[in-house]
């Protein structure tokens, strides 16, 4: 008998493995999370995360841990300004938290849950076999050796697990390098959205009463390709050239850089090994994508190997995790490449931004636009049809149950299967209680004034019309805020408004009944 030192071994205590070690806890699968640095980092390469994000941390009631949570209206799409408002619960993201303390936030999470974090270990490789996957570690004089039945990579863009596990890492070689700097000492004006400039693009980011972030980026300075850091006087300077702006009087905080380089894991899968976030997908930071990505992935992939794990769904539903999630890794590299030629191009580009500020005139385009950047167009194939839920996530709205009302999300809490049943329906609760040890039945009403009287199934239409329920009798939720089936009001459970009776789609995500 094969003896594991965890169920999973996470590889990673960033935002992605931290999030994903919550998401396993949840689900009673023990899980060991692996990072080679000491202590977590200080500095933070992001300032927010995506509205999609705010959502999936609601649905685990981690919003809150963050204190208040103001949001970013207005955005843009490379340079060309949108109103992030024009889908429900659209915003450019999270206002002025930076990763750091999104990190804290997800470590005191899963420290109360238990899950330890062993820092200071490196991982050097690993192997696997069937049943088993045997990491390889490394710290201070130290090696030694831990096995697991799955391990997860979160290790980042130069991933020891992604490159032990034979997976491919094609994509495209950095052309652009943006540089910054967090800095006080000096009032700068700010420049949300950055701003073209002679020459190139500054931005400045406020980060508190007397502390900003500058970004530039100089069309003069080419890639650097010697090794070690940019320096505070080389920012300076090229700042003041850009901008007109003097902070070489300011105390630097954290200098560094960051390319376009653009590369996705061909798989996120092989055999008993996965990659997550930057370890699965690398691409320009811009509109709050990359560690929000990194978030989704752990958010889908954590209920899908703790159902796995436990014996109730077979391997199948693990390979759902790539092909729902590495489209929306393509899409997301494909946007970054776009905004960049937008918002860094020279005069030559000036005819698309033309063209482009045109057609953002159009709503049906600004849906679009923030749709992809947010996530919250998302759409999975849940193997069903008819429905415009089915596949989206479940929005955010307010129900009553037992007389006290609720936001929708906040019953995800748990990290299990939900089945709403807003209809009352006794044959619906009946059919579910196979489920019941993975599938929580709640009866719930809507909220009317979420009510809307549109007859329209076309997939423009805006997601959060009532959550659905205006028509529905119930609607089944995965783990990670996806709908799976929807049930018409006034039929049964076999009903075949998603296209199949609730037990197949029951089946189908959550393994045979017991």
């Amino acid at each position: 008998m094969n003896t594991f030192d965890a169920d999973v071994i996470v590889v990673g205590a960033g935002p992605t493995g931290l999030m994903l070690a919550g998401e396993l806890s949840l689900n009673g699968v023990s899980v060991l999370v692996l990072d080679r640095l000491a202590e977590p980092i200080r500095e933070s390469r992001a300032l927010g995360f995506s509205a999609r994000t705010i959502e999936e941390f609601a649905q685990r009631g981690l919003i809150s841990r963050l204190g208040d949570v103001d949001v970013i209206p207005f955005g843009h799409f490379g340079g060309v300004p949108l109103d992030y408002r024009v889908v429900e619960g659209g915003s450019y993201g999270a206002r002025g938290i930076p990763q750091a303390r999104t990190e804290a936030m997800l470590a005191g999470w899963i420290a109360e849950r238990g899950v330890t974090v062993r820092r200071g270990i490196e991982v050097t490789g690993l192997t696997q076999d069937e049943n088993a996957v045997t990491v390889h570690t490394a710290g201070g004089d130290a090696a030694g050796v831990l096995t697991a039945r799955y391990v997860v990579g979160c290790d980042g863009a130069r991933s020891v697990v992604r490159t032990a596990a034979g997976i491919d890492f094609p994509g495209t070689a950095p052309t652009v390098e943006l540089r910054f700097a967090d800095i006080t000492g000096v009032q700068l004006r700010p420049r949300f959205s950055g701003e073209p400039v002679p020459g190139g693009m500054v931005m400045v980011l406020p980060l508190g009463p007397d502390r900003s972030r500058v970004i530039y980026y100089d069309r003069a300075q080419p890639l650097r390709t010697t090794p070690g850091p940019i320096t505070f006087a080389e920012v300076a300077e090229a700042f003041g050239r850009l901008s007109g702006e003097d902070i070489s009087a300011a105390t630097p905080l954290w200098v560094s850089s960051t390319t376009d380089v653009s590369r996705q894991a061909a798989r996120y899968r092989s055999g008993r090994v996965f990659v997550a976030g930057d370890a699965a997908h690398i691409h320009l930071p811009i509109g709050a994508q990359g560690m929000s990505a990194g978030i989704q992935d752990a958010v889908n992939l954590g209920w899908k190997l703790a159902l796995t794990l436990k014996g109730h769904t077979g391997e199948q539903l693990l390979d759902t995790y790539h092909a729902e999630r590495h489209p929306v890794g393509a899409r997301i590299l494909a946007n970054t490449l776009a905004q960049r030629t937008l918002y860094l191009g020279g005069a030559e580009v000036d005819p698309l931004r033309q063209v482009f500020g045109e057609l953002v005139r159009h709503e049906e385009v600004q849906r679009h636009l923030v749709g992809m950047v947010t996530g919250l167009d998302i759409r999975h194939d849940v193997g069903g049809e008819g429905h415009r839920l089915l596949g989206r996530r479940l929005p955010d709205h307010q129900v009553t149950r037992d007389g006290v009302k609720q936001s929708v999300l906040g019953l995800l809490a748990p990290g299990r299967g939900l089945l709403l049943d807003l209809a009352g329906s006794p044959d619906l609760r009946a059919a579910a209680q196979d489920w019941s040890d993975r599938v929580d039945t709640v009866t719930v009403q809507h909220d009317n004034d979420n009510d809307n009287d549109s007859d329209s199934d076309s997939d423009s239409d805006n997601t959060g019309d009532s959550t659905g329920e205006g028509r529905a009798g119930a609607v089944l939720v995965r783990p990670d805020g996806y709908v799976a089936w929807v049930g018409a009001a006034g039929d049964g459970p076999g009903t075949r408004a998603s296209g199949m009776p609730l037990t197949r789609a029951l089946t189908r995500w959550f393994g045979p009944a017991h």
